[in-house]
Order: structure tokens, then C-alpha cells, then sequence
């Protein structure tokens, strides 16, 4: 394998990341003081590590997805990946998170709605006039100092801090001295504005929050809340990233992209599995030998008519309940094979 390659798409944490040559000077970025790495605060998140651990160490990236993911993390661009539904476009970004030690991934699920400030920061302003209306109702609890009258407005920047929680994008945007992975999926399914309003934060690795650059003269130094749940500082209401983040966009290929986001990216397609690659997931996922047992199942997944759609989750599915149910003598061969022709229907049929 070649020396130049950090992600190396092997399934097992290593410390390449340590070995990332300095960006191109026109992808240097220069943020403020560094925060701290991200950390498992909850059991949500090491639930959430822990099936990061599982989904990297059955990918088997090929040659191509292995260097387009390096060519992407040495000149600090967004990664683009396509392809259809299941194969394992998600993946790829717990794959490379898990190998490099780059904390949990920071996911934005993208639905038609979606703007970009969903994906930098969210601002309670109901919450935090609420608050205000409180605490100066209960005076008598405000003097006594009690936490049911504390008034908000006595904390630097009015309290506005505890009201703000900044999104995935956001959060990968903070300045750490390593990359943070962020999981932009599905973009295709997004308002056709969100493309090109991601354009700028891309080029710049930057934003900011008008709420706290209002207050930069009294209030230059803020916390508020990250997407990792952790107290987190911005100074003079800027966000900028120092490691610039190993961003992946995913796209089921529902539609076209402007030629400016494209431009900024490195552009990866995976393109349906064929039958050395299925077997090698299914080796990882079932263990060694499993190919083999379940080759039928595996001819069976890729015995398609043209156009047919299928995931690969499905082909799990078949062999997974094949493995439970432990079909095994001629009388349940039937049964075997309906079910697994069932779970394998193809995506885009409905009879």
C-alpha cells in the first residue's frame, strides 16, 4: 500500500493522522485559541461511538474511495460521495472517523426544510425572553439569590450564551488542532437554496453569530453550548477552524448540484457492489467463510433486471435471518428462499 495514504480504510485506529502534511497556503486556516477535543460526555454519545466502532470495522473501502478520501483530507476540501441507497456512502465518514481517531461524527441529516443556520447554530430567543420575564417577576427571589430569580441579564452578554447551541456544522468549524468528521447527508434531498448558501462557509471555514457580534464591545468572550454538549467559548460572535473538517456530503443522485459547490469539492461515486466486494462485507459483517456458505444468497442479491435498486442492507437482512432462524434441511429450502427473495425486493418496485 502506498506510504502517502493516512486513511487506509484497514478497520483498526491508528495514528496517521499525525502525519498529514500543512495544507495548500490557499486552504490554511489561522482560528482563534484551540478548544478541546471532543469528548464522550453522556451515554448517548458512547452509544453512538460504539456503533461508529461497528459500522468502521466492516468497511472495506476499494482503491479509488481510499484515495479520493486522502486526496480530500490533504487539500482540506469537502468529500462528495454518490451512489445508491445502501452502499455505504454513510459509512465511509465513521469509517475514516474511527481509523484516525477523530471523535464521533458529527451528523446533519438534511430534509427539505433544512436551512443553513440549522447547521451552524440554533438561538433560543423565546427561551431566553422567556427567562428575562421570570426572573423579573420574582424579585424578591432575584435579591435573595436564589436560581428561580437569577436574572440573565446580569451575565456577561445578558446571558445570551445559554441560549445558543451551535449545530454540526458549526461545531466542526471550531478550531481544533485535529479535524472533527461532519456527516452532511443526503444533501440532494435539501431546498434548492442550501447548495449554494453552503458555498461561502466552505471557501472560508468561517461564520458568524450576529446575536453575539452585537455584543462584542461589552461582551467579547461568550459560552455557549456545542453540538457535543460541551461549554464552548466565541470570541467577538466569529467561528473560525483552524484543522479545516473532513466534511462528507452524501447524494442519493435525486438531483444536480451548482457547478460552485462542485468545484469545491472532491467528487467520489461508489458504484454498486459487485460480487468479490459483497462478499468481502459479508466476511466482515458474518465472519470468515461467510461468503461462502451464503453464495447463493449473494448470486441471488445480484440476479437483477436492469434498473433494478437494491441495498446492500438487504442482502444482511436475507443472510442474517437465514443465520437466526437456522434453516438447514430440504423441507425449510422453500421457506429460505421466498423470505430471502422478499427481503431483496427491489427498492423501486411496490408489487
Amino acid at each position: 500500500m502506498s506510504d502517502w495514504l493516512i486513511y487506509r480504510g484497514a478497520g483498526a485506529p491508528h495514528d496517521g493522522i499525525e502525519h498529514l502534511p500543512p495544507p495548500p497556503p490557499w486552504r490554511d486556516f489561522d482560528g482563534g485559541p484551540l478548544v478541546a477535543p471532543p469528548a464522550a460526555l453522556d451515554p448517548s454519545s458512547e452509544r453512538r461511538l460504539g456503533v461508529q466502532r461497528r459500522e468502521a470495522s466492516h468497511h472495506r473501502p476499494g482503491e479509488t474511495e481510499r484515495e479520493l478520501v486522502n486526496a480530500a483530507l490533504y487539500l482540506r476540501r469537502p468529500l462528495l460521495v454518490t451512489g445508491a441507497p445502501g452502499s455505504g456512502k454513510s459509512t465511509l465518514a465513521h469509517s475514516v472517523a474511527y481509523e484516525l481517531g477523530l471523535g464521533r461524527v458529527l451528523g446533519w441529516p438534511v430534509v427539505s426544510r433544512s436551512t443553513l443556520r440549522d447547521g451552524l447554530y440554533d438561538y433560543d430567543a423565546i427561551g431566553r425572553l422567556q427567562d428575562l420575564q421570570i426572573a423579573r417577576a420574582i424579585p424578591a427571589a432575584a435579591e435573595s439569590g436564589t436560581s428561580a430569580g437569577a436574572d440573565p441579564a446580569d451575565e456577561p452578554g445578558g446571558g445570551i450564551g445559554r441560549y445558543i447551541r451551535l449545530g454540526p456544522l458549526g461545531t466542526a468549524l471550531l478550531p481544533s488542532a485535529r479535524p472533527r468528521v461532519l456527516l452532511v447527508d443526503e444533501l440532494d434531498k435539501s431546498d434548492i437554496d442550501l447548495p449554494n448558501d453552503l458555498l461561502n462557509v466552505l471557501e472560508e471555514g468561517e461564520f458568524r453569530i450576529p446575536e453575539l457580534e452585537r455584543l462584542s464591545g461589552s461582551a467579547p468572550e461568550v459560552e455557549v453550548l456545542s453540538d457535543d454538549g460541551a461549554q464552548v467559548t466565541v470570541r467577538d460572535g466569529r467561528v473560525r477552524c483552524r484543522a479545516f473538517p473532513f466534511i462528507v456530503l452524501t447524494s442519493n443522485g435525486e438531483r444536480d448540484f451548482p457547478a460552485p459547490l462542485l468545484r469545491r469539492c472532491i467528487h467520489l461515486h461508489i458504484p454498486v457492489p459487485d460480487k468479490e466486494r459483497l462478499a468481502a462485507m459479508v466476511r466482515a459483517h458474518f465472519g470468515e467463510g461467510a461468503d461462502g456458505r451464503y453464495e447463493a444468497v449473494i448470486d441471488r442479491f445480484l440476479d437483477r433486471e436492469p434498473g433494478d435498486v437494491r441495498a446492500v442492507d438487504q442482502l444482511f437482512n436475507a443472510i442474517h435471518l437465514t443465520q437466526k432462524a437456522g434453516w438447514t434441511d430440504e423441507d425449510e429450502e422453500e421457506t429460505r428462499r421466498r423470505l430471502t427473495a422478499e427481503l431483496m425486493r427491489p427498492l423501486d418496485r411496490t408489487r
